[in-house]
């Protein structure tokens, strides 16, 4: 769909699992499960939205999604329904990863940057080798370090090869990197999450990742609980909902199954979402 002068073009990267009361933290079983269905071991359905936002004759694809290099215990952890669509998913586009300019990861966890990298030889190298990668520092710092909670989503051997190529571009906070586009750190989900806005002639297209990865997570409490930050998460929330709903922003959703652009409205001090197209 068309963004002012911009375009943002959505597709599955492909589905998967996680267990229903991590997404919704503490939010109870019996309030969450009225929203989003799960199975008999309490997993709920879930997929990995991808976006390519062209601008200013640049394709820039908004995380990568699990990939195919993630190992068989990976795959049985987060439950991955097949074969990642990552490539297939953008020659619907008419696009290859070689036309991939910039790779825009919020962050480092396998479920948004396990696609980054590909198998070769043996080795994990660069899927995209014409891009560069845009990771807030301290994301990236926290990723080659993980720690006894992070060490599970956190691959140093996968992602530094970013680096060894000279593709790896570190920030610093919020950076305007095109004209109108713009990385925004929010912290939160892990200490360096960044998210995106664009703006074009006055209409707004945002994508937050996993600080709002579905049309559920609008409401302020209902923040997950592998959040490092919750309380961050909600007041970075409580801050930016009427802002994109005074603009009517249009929003990508990371992991909801049903809605990938949605258009943010408000009617007595509630948010809603209108599906965008």
């Amino acid at each position: 769909m068309k963004i002012g002068s911009f375009e943002i073009s959505p597709f599955v990267e492909q589905s998967f699992k996680l267990d229903g009361g991590s997404m919704f933290g503490v939010v109870p079983k019996k309030i969450w499960q009225k929203l989003i269905v799960s199975d008999d071991n309490n997993l709920i359905k879930m997929e990995t939205n991808l976006f390519v936002l062209t601008a200013y004759r640049k394709n820039i694809l908004l995380d990568t999604g699990f990939g195919d290099c993630i190992t068989e215990k990976e795959k049985k952890i987060y439950g991955t329904g097949g074969e990642t669509n990552l490539e297939s998913g953008l020659a619907a586009l008419e696009m290859t990863p070689d036309d991939i300019d910039i790779v825009f990861l919020t962050h480092l966890h396998t479920d948004h940057a396990g696609g980054a990298v590909k198998e070769e030889n043996g080795k994990p190298v660069p899927r995209f080798k014409n891009a560069v990668y845009i990771v807030q520092r301290e994301e990236w710092d926290d990723a080659m370090n993980p720690n006894e909670r992070t060490g599970a989503v956190y691959i140093p051997e996968r992602l530094e090869t970013l680096e060894e190529a000279g593709q790896l571009q570190l920030i610093d906070g919020d950076s305007e990197f095109l004209p109108g586009i713009k990385a925004v750190k929010t912290g939160g989900h892990t200490r360096g999450h960044q998210g995106i806005e664009a703006v074009s002639d006055g209409a707004m297209f945002a994508y937050y990742a996993d600080i709002i990865p579905s049309r559920f997570h609008l409401r302020i409490p209902y923040v997950a609980s592998v959040d490092l930050y919750p309380l961050d998460v909600m007041d970075f929330k409580r801050d930016l909902l009427d802002r994109l709903a005074e603009r009517k922003a249009v929003i990508g959703f990371d992991h909801d199954l049903d809605i990938k652009l949605g258009r943010i409205t408000k009617e007595d001090d509630k948010y809603n979402i209108i599906p965008a197209s």
